[in-house]
């Protein structure tokens, strides 16, 4: 694990370990029978997303799209907040289309944790059973100390940056900074 003085390390991923992930995923998905379906929240889960639903054959995807309001209490300057603001749901699935489903909730980076938690939570709310999927799972920066996703490809402290990223330039890379 990483120093929390040091400065966020970034992991550079290639689409060779992308694949791999996905090799790896792929096997615990299958491990707990089929899924009716997949929600991949943009933008980080647009590529895995499209990787995993053709690997495990899903045909049926719906997209999700959330943003965070300002954290509505913070510690001490320069620390993270204690209380997150509300999920504003841009884009989601109407319930009808969620209803007795079990659906794989797929994005890039289990970081804080709290989009995934926020997407599964309203698909189990619509009366979906939902189980989340990532690529990287960072237990770290988790704000949900007692949940995680259900299927990861690897356990990170790093910040990652994916294959197709890197294209928007090191500035933009060098800029990113994992919010949390």
């Amino acid at each position: 694990m990483q120093d929390p003085g040091e400065p966020i390390r970034r992991e550079i991923v290639t689409w060779e370990e992308v694949d791999k992930l996905i090799d790896l995923i792929v096997p615990q998905v299958r491990s707990v029978g089929g899924f009716d379906g997949m929600v991949i929240i943009t933008r980080g889960g647009i590529i895995p997303g499209g990787m995993l639903a053709e690997a495990l054959d899903l045909t049926y995807v719906l997209t999700a799209a959330v943003r965070f309001s300002d954290p509505l209490l913070k510690r001490d300057p320069g620390t993270s907040p204690l209380m997150f603001g509300l999920p504003s749901y841009l884009q989601f699935p109407d319930n009808d289309l969620l209803r007795g489903r079990k659906v794989l909730v797929v994005d890039d980076v289990w970081g804080s944790g709290r989009t995934s938690s926020a997407v599964r939570g309203r698909c189990e709310a619509a009366g979906a059973q939902a189980y989340i999927c990532t690529l990287h799972y960072n237990p770290y920066r988790s704000v949900f100390k007692d949940d995680g996703p259900a299927f990861y490809g690897a356990v990170t402290d790093a910040f990652i940056v994916y294959p197709w990223e890197v294209d928007r330039g090191t500035d933009r890379i060098n800029s990113l900074e994992p919010q949390f």
